[in-house]
């Protein structure tokens, strides 16, 4: 896999996971069980959303936080002429991510955060090692 075929498999993911909670609210609002408003960012009013769909909306909102750097990183990469720098290990950025999301959906639980936590570690620590290689 590519570096520039693992950021698209990023973006994907990332639009999977918003259409995951979006696909349940778009129809509790058309059928005017809900305001199109109720789900204001941070608002306490959202925690009546079922859990599973919680958590999917955490896991889409973590993607979103680290997409840019992985982003920044493989493009400058692929733009500077070093893609083989990003290529040897983007996919594994891309399969940390897969990880921590399916562990993020399956629950709360000390372990689950815990899988969670080192996945997203192995993430930020493969983008930096590949920033600082390009850098130099």
């Amino acid at each position: 896999m590519t570096a520039i075929t693992a950021l698209m498999a990023f973006v994907l993911w990332t639009i999977v996971l918003a259409l995951s909670y979006a696909t349940y609210r778009v129809p509790v609002i058309l059928a005017g069980r809900q305001r199109a408003d109720h789900w204001e960012r941070n608002s306490s009013e959202a925690v009546d959303d079922p859990p599973l769909l919680q958590r999917s909306k955490a896991a889409h909102m973590n993607c979103v936080e680290n997409l840019p750097l992985f982003a920044a990183v493989v493009l400058a990469g692929v733009a500077s002429g070093q893609s083989a720098v990003v290529d040897a290990l983007a996919a594994y950025v891309f399969y940390a991510r897969l990880v921590q999301s399916i562990a993020h959906l399956i629950g709360t639980s000390f372990v689950l955060v815990s899988v969670r936590a080192t996945f997203f570690l192995i993430q930020i620590a493969l983008i930096a090692y590949m920033a600082l290689n390009l850098m130099g």
